[in-house]
């Protein structure tokens, strides 16, 4: 496609000056004849200069996988098959999901060489996405007119939950630095459930640590040491529902409880411990209990895709479906936007549940709630909207209150801190040898 540029509208407004005075002077009438012949000539050589020359030729470099809500960098590569200088205006078509800036790129290219830009771009939704094509304006050699090419560059990219917590904590539990996450790691010797090793005798073993045997061979004090227990099942419940839509910030609750999954995943996986997930609430899948660290990919992959639905969910359908899957008993944890009114389809679910496994439910608490919960008050409209969300709050914390009393294991923390909290209570769990 060819298109005018600022110099032909230029050239336009010289004719029409002419045009003026040729109106006002009929002598220049000749000189006007002249200026349009001159300017048609010169228009339609420069138009079939730029639909002759040789087209650019384009490139694109692209991560094949993006986190979400993390800024990357994107890499063109313009290719000037022809020997003239060159002109361009570039523009990359990215995904509709997918934000950028900085366009359109203007540069001059000379002849057989080559342009390599860089731009930045931020995916705002999971699942995978296609860079369908590379937009080029290219000037014509008189600059009258702009050839407009879309080149058929396709990329393909798949955009995961924001694993940047996963490489945070494996960098930081390499320097024992996890208290910086929030993470505590609280070490107890000896008190363990799986025999580790036996060592001399320090300063605090409790006497029932000590091995007599070995120490009566060994003619000096041996202890018996201990690991938190391995081997263990760890199973996520995810909600797919409706409430997982909603936002307190960048991230939906339902992003917010993927980074959660994901970190805990790689920490059970350090820790021994296999991992599966199961969803529910629209989109349902299974991935069966793995152990290895190369099952973190596999999380990734079973969960980069997934959306939150419309769809209400269904804790017996769910947990029934649970049981028949996951024989071996399992930490269980269900992942949900708890609300009061769902305690009476709740709490059978989780009965159901904890009759095999050890359930921990973890609930994400919107943040706007907290905040109007700390609004002062002004006046009677601003007194009536505190005392509802105190009301519910309450009705939240009393439903709470009652799926404790159940044994069961509870937590209810605003989406930011879901993933520490979450690892935290996991590793709370591994001390007590209750799984």
């Amino acid at each position: 496609m060819i298109l005018p540029a600022r110099r032909s509208f230029y050239l336009l407004g010289v004719n029409a000056v002419v045009a003026l005075l040729a109106s006002i002077a009929p002598d220049l009438l000749p000189m006007w004849y002249v200026t349009v012949g001159l300017s048609l000539l010169a228009a339609l050589a420069d138009m079939l200069l730029a639909a002759t020359e040789s087209a650019p030729r384009a490139e694109r470099s692209v991560p094949h996988s993006l986190p979400l809500g993390v800024k990357r960098s994107v890499q063109l590569r313009i290719h000037n098959e022809g020997k003239r200088p060159l002109d361009l205006e570039i523009f990359d078509h990215f995904p509709l999901e997918v934000s950028a800036s900085g366009f359109p790129m203007r540069l001059g290219l000379n002849g057989g060489e080559f342009a390599a830009p860089l731009y930045e771009v931020t995916a705002n939704e999971r699942g995978k996405l296609t860079f369908p094509c590379v937009q080029l304006r290219v000037l014509s050699p008189l600059k009258l007119w702009w050839r407009d090419l879309k080149l058929p560059v396709v990329s393909e990219v798949k955009v995961y939950p924001n694993f940047a917590a996963v490489a945070q904590y494996a960098l930081m539990a390499t320097d024992n630095h996890l208290s910086h996450m929030g993470i505590m790691k609280k070490r107890r010797r000896g008190e363990g459930q799986d025999f580790h090793q036996l060592r001399e005798y320090r300063e605090g073993d409790s006497l029932r640590q000590i091995d007599w045997k070995a120490t009566s061979r060994m003619h000096k004090v041996i202890s018996r040491e201990y690991q938190d227990e391995r081997d263990q099942e760890i199973i996520f419940m995810l909600d797919c529902g409706h409430r997982m839509m909603a936002k307190d910030d960048a991230l939906s609750h339902f992003d917010h409880t993927l980074n959660a999954i994901l970190l805990l995943t790689y920490v059970a996986l350090r820790q021994g411990d296999a991992v599966g997930l199961g969803s529910f609430a629209g989109a349902s899948r299974w991935l069966p209990a793995h152990k290895g660290q190369h099952n973190v990919q596999h999380m990734l992959n079973a969960l980069y895709d997934l959306q939150p639905t419309p769809q209400a969910p269904d804790y017996a359908q769910a947990a029934t479906e649970l049981l028949v899957r996951q024989k071996k008993r399992a930490l269980i944890v269900l992942l949900t936007n708890l609300r009061d009114e769902d305690l009476d389809d709740l709490l059978p679910a989780l009965h159901i549940l904890r009759k095999r496994h050890l359930v921990l439910l973890a609930s994400m608490r919107e943040q706007a709630l907290d905040k109007a919960a700390e609004e002062p008050v002004g006046n009677l409209e601003d007194a009536l909207n505190k005392a509802a969300v105190q009301h519910y709050l309450q009705a939240r914390k009393a439903t709470l209150d009652r799926i404790r009393a159940a044994g069961i294991h509870c937590l209810d923390v605003p989406p930011p801190e879901l993933s520490v909290n979450l690892v935290n209570h996991y590793l709370d769990i591994k001390r007590s040898g209750s799984l």
